[in-house]
Formats: structure tokens, sequence, C-alpha cells
């Protein structure tokens, strides 16, 4: 049996309880009214795997066959859960433990049905904050019951905390000029999301980019006169422009005046204590309108003067701020100027990530979260395997470096191209690495993630996600790099190992059909969205061949009829689109459209 985060401590019995459908789930008197809310979820857990759920009561019954209790001599988040012949009894301090202890119950039951093992469990996380950080500003935005879903699941495997990336993709009252080509986010839709996030012990942070990536606010009519590089709004869009740019200008006041007003109005729709600001990846700054003061006072001064104003900004406010440390792990002593509330997000993607940042940074005394990814940007399909090994690595050094977070990032770069779905595994590494510093290795925690949140009782499902992603050539960013800078774009002009790696995706397409009769359709859903990736994988790579022998004259690798696959290239989008619009608003597909369709035209000329 399998259990995600494994717990900390564990001892199994001898027998089994049965939960027989005339018995019931009973709250203890102490529990509060979230506590129906868990007894629900065991309810409905109970149902879907064995046709029947228990009836729910309050205080004594005779019936009782699962019991919630309060234990107040527990801490926050630390719960037990106990399996014998009375029954199951779960106890917790309060919401999180109880809710934890459910949720532990949930997967047993996902396992075994009624049939109850006998065990022992004393668990509570290693690492106090477990979050989860999504954008939904660079292409892809969420519609609210996705995000709710997504809330359920990050409970189901005890994490705390959601940030939402947004730079336009919120409607700001006064900036319809920054969103009105797009969906964004509204106040009622984040108030609600807050609130479902709180019912299951989630904090929902608030955070806007206020320093760099401010790509639409500063290509705006009104607001282009504060981009720290000039005329911004002359250039086409640009999924690497939007990358690489649009650095605010902090020599003019009238920038913190329009970034603290953005902040004012976001801030009240949260009830949580903290606000991430942002502030990385300011690659500009010094470069434009702030040089002549950079020259006096240096490009390191510039940053931590706007950062300090804004982090007090926030302070004042009554809230924590927060901020990505990529700037200042290269002066960490500046850390002592910030407010003494102030959090560094040390974040660091790298399948052998170094802990140097987070050395640097704790050396400095900067209280800090740990930050790794699920490797899913500029991918058809998440890299697993680096994943892993990236989250692995960034939850060890948060306990080695005593860090007071770990926050698993999903960033969208280029379009957030790929199903959110498939960066599941990654999130639920970042879940367990971060709860119990016990690892699994790579494969086994594959076959328990296949188990437990896929129902694939061959335990393959992810293995098989994990070698999709090493099969393509020409990639996704290849194709955008060509379109936007050519001269950045064929590193491997011969794409060598195209043939092998089409021939690899049809066969993992065969073992992913082959495995659709023993899963629930929960995951087959997911199946059909990486079935679709792997299509579109092979009509890129091929666009790819096409190109490097117009080009770049090599021998094709495989015969292509451009018109051809023009036209499999447009019926694939259909698929994708539909796949898209289930789980996403509209969003910036159109910017995806215009680069599928510009491929199109060309292969139709070649």
């Amino acid at each position: 049996m399998y259990l995600i985060p494994e717990p900390q401590e564990i001892r199994f019995g001898e027998g089994t309880y049965t939960l027989t459908f005339d018995k019931k789930i009973v709250l203890n008197s102490a529990c509060s009214l979230n506590a129906f809310t868990y007894g629900e979820l065991l309810q409905k857990e109970l149902k879907a795997c064995t046709g029947y759920g228990l009836n729910l009561t309050k205080g004594a019954s005779k019936k009782g066959a699962v019991w919630l209790t309060i234990n107040p001599l527990m801490e926050e988040e630390e719960y037990g859960l106990e399996i014998s012949e009375d029954g199951a009894r779960i106890e917790g301090s309060g919401d999180k433990g109880l809710l934890y202890g459910v949720q532990t119950l949930r997967q047993i039951i996902r396992q075994t049905g009624a049939k109850l093992p006998f065990v022992s469990i004393h668990d509570f996380p290693q690492i106090q904050n477990r979050g989860f950080y999504h954008d939904v500003t660079r292409g892809r935005i969420p519609t609210l019951s996705y995000l709710k879903g997504l809330a359920d699941q990050m409970a189901f495997y005890k994490m705390n905390q959601l940030q939402l990336y947004i730079e336009h993709s919120f409607l700001f009252e006064n900036l319809s000029e920054m969103w009105r080509d797009d969906t964004p986010l509204t106040a009622q839709e984040i108030m609600e999301l807050d609130a479902y996030c709180r019912k299951m012990n989630i904090e929902l942070v608030p955070n806007i980019s206020c320093f760099g990536h401010l790509y639409k606010l500063l290509r705006t009519k009104s607001y282009e006169h504060l981009c720290e590089l000039p005329e911004p709004r002359k250039a086409p869009f640009g999924f690497y422009d939007r990358m690489a740019h649009h650095t605010i200008d902090v020599t003019n006041e009238e920038s913190f005046t329009l970034i603290k007003s953005m902040i004012e109005e976001f801030m009240p729709l949260f009830t949580s204590e903290y606000f991430n600001i942002g502030g990385d990846e300011t690659f500009d700054l010094g470069k434009g309108k702030s040089s002549r003061k950079a020259e006096q006072v240096g490009v390191k001064r510039l940053y931590m003067d706007f950062i300090k104003e804004i982090c007090e900004f926030v302070v004042q406010k009554g809230k924590k701020p927060m901020f990505w440390g990529d700037i200042i792990c290269d002066f960490p002593e500046c850390v002592k100027e910030l407010p003494v509330e102030t959090i560094c997000l040390n974040w660091g993607y790298e399948e052998d990530q170094s802990d140097e940042s987070a050395k640097k940074l704790a050396q400095a005394g900067a209280v800090q979260y740990c930050c790794p990814g699920v490797n899913g940007w500029n991918q058809m399909v998440n890299r697993l395997d680096v994943a892993y090994e990236n989250i692995k690595r960034m939850c060890s050094y948060a306990v080695k470096y005593h860090a007071i977070g770990v926050l698993n990032t999903d960033w969208g770069d280029y379009g957030h191209i790929n199903h959110p779905d498939l960066g599941i595994p990654g999130r639920i590494y970042g879940a367990a690495f971060a709860w119990n510093r016990n690892i699994p290795d790579f494969e086994e925690i594959n076959r328990r993630i296949s188990r437990i949140e896929f129902g694939d009782k061959s335990e393959k499902l992810v293995c098989v996600l994990a070698e999709i992603s090493h099969n393509w050539v020409f990639k996704w960013e290849d194709a955008v790099r060509y379109r936007e800078r050519k001269s950045d774009a064929f590193t491997n002009k011969e794409l060598i190992g195209t043939k092998e790696a089409l021939e690899k995706l049809d066969d993992l397409a065969d073992r992913l059909r082959s495995m659709t009769p023993g899963l629930p359709e929960r995951t087959n859903g997911l199946v059909h969205a990486c079935l679709v990736a792997i299509r579109g994988m092979k009509l890129i790579q091929k666009i790819g061949v096409v190109i490097s022998a117009r080009d770049y004259k090599t021998e094709p690798l495989l015969a292509v009829d451009g018109p051809l696959l023009a036209g499999e290239l447009e019926e694939w989008f259909l698929f994708y689109k539909e796949l898209w619009r289930s789980v996403s608003k509209e969003s910036e597909l159109y910017c995806i459209q215009d680069l599928i369709f510009w491929y199109a035209d060309l292969l139709r000329d070649c």
C-alpha cells in the first residue's frame, strides 16, 4: 500500500476492519464546521470506491466506524490515524490535522476499498510551507472550476499554499488597455477561489509582477513611457520578447505610484498574510532611461531602492512581502536593508541545481523559500526526470539551510503550450518531498503516483509519460525562435535523431492506448491530452525537417509533403483548441494559433 506523502511514522498490524454501509462517520463535538466538509470528502471517496458512502453525524454514535476527534496537545499540522478492530480514528488539534488525516484515509480507501488494514500513523510535515506556483499569465488563464480542482488536488497531497502568477491577467479596474485582448480573472473569481482554498486549508497568496516582466502593461499607449527601454509598442508580439524585456523605469516616480495602486486594488481580495511582488529578471535595468542614474549609483542600488520601497509599502499595508531572489543573490548582504518581514523566494530549475544560492542567502540571514519547478515550460509534455531531480535537490536544500518553505513552480514560457494536467506528477513530487525527507527513487515515486492519483493498477502510466519528452529534436521553442529570431533557431541543423524520435513517439502512443481499458475515466482524459500532445510533437518535428532541408540544404531525413503537413497541422490544432477550452479561458490561445497558421502557410509554399 502506498501513501503520498509518506508518513513520518507508520506501523502495520495484522487484520482488517470493514466499513459496512450501515456505519457512520462521527465528528467530535469540538470539531469545527469545516470538519463536515472533510467528512464529506471521505463519504464521496468511499462511494466512488465501493458504491456506498457512510452517513455523517456529530457527537456520539453506536454506529460509528470513522471518528474525527480533536486533540489539543498536537501541533497545528500534526495528525494521527489509527485503524483497529474498533474502526478508524483520526485526531488532530484542529482543521489542518483532521484534513490531513482524512486525506491519508482516502488514499487507503482508494487502494483497499472498504476493507481497511490495521495501521497506526503519526505524521507531520518537515517543512512548514508547501506551495504550488501556477503561471496564469504567459498564455493560459485557467477557468475557476479548474483552479478549484487544483486546490482539491493540492489538499489531497497536504500542500498548504497556492500562488497564481499575474501580470495582465487580472481585471484591474483602470487598466482595460492592458487586458482588453484577454480573458482576465475577476475580483469575484479571486475571492471565490480564496474562500474555497481556505476551506481546504490552503492559503491563496497574492502575486503580481511589479518590476520586470510587465509586458502588456508597458506596451500600452498610456504607460509605455514607464518602460526602461524606448518605444516598446513598436515591436510586434513575441513570445521571446515578452520574456526578455519590459522592466519598469525606476527613475520615474509615476512608476511607484502605478505599482502601488495595483497592489492596493489586488491585496484586499485575499485573506493571506503574504504578498509576492515578483522582482525577478530585471534584465533591462540600467540600460535605458535609468542608465544615467545607474552610472552614478550602480544597478545594484537601483534594484535595492525599488524593491525596498515596494516591500515597505506592503508591510505598511499589514502584509509580509515576498520577492524572487535571483537578482539579490549577486549581493546577498543587501537583504539586511529590507523589512524583517520580507521572504526571499530562491529559485533554480536545473536538473543538477547547486545549493550555492540557498547557502549564500542563508549565510546572509535571509528568510527564504526554495523554489524548484515542474519543468513543463516550452514543452508539450513535462520533463519529469528533470523535474524529479530538481525538486528533490531543492527540497533537500530547504531542509539543509532551514528554509521556511518550498514553492514548486509551473511556468508558462512561450504560450503555456502544455496541458496543465501533464504537470501533475511534478506537483506531487513537490508535495511529497517537502513533507518527508525520505525521498523515493524516480521509478518508485512514479509507481505510487500511477496508483494513487491515476488509478493505474499496472503502476506504469507515469513511467510512460516520463519517456515522452525525450523524443523530440525540433521543439516548440525552436519553432518559436525560428519565426521570431531566425538566427537563434537551429543548433542541430541536421536534426539528427528525428526519425528515431518519431518512431518512439508512435510506440509510446500505442502503449498509452493499450492502458486505457484499465484506467478510470478521469485518467483517460489525461491520456487523451497526452496523445494530442504527442501528435503535436510529431508534426512540429516534421516542420523542422522541412525547414532544415529548405534553409540549410540538409539531406531530408524523411519524405514530407508540405501542403499535406499543413492540413494535418490545422486539423490537429482543432483538437488542441478543444482541449485548451476544457480547462482554460480563451486567454492567449490566439497567439498560439497565429504561430501554427504561420507555419501552415509556410508549408504550403514548400
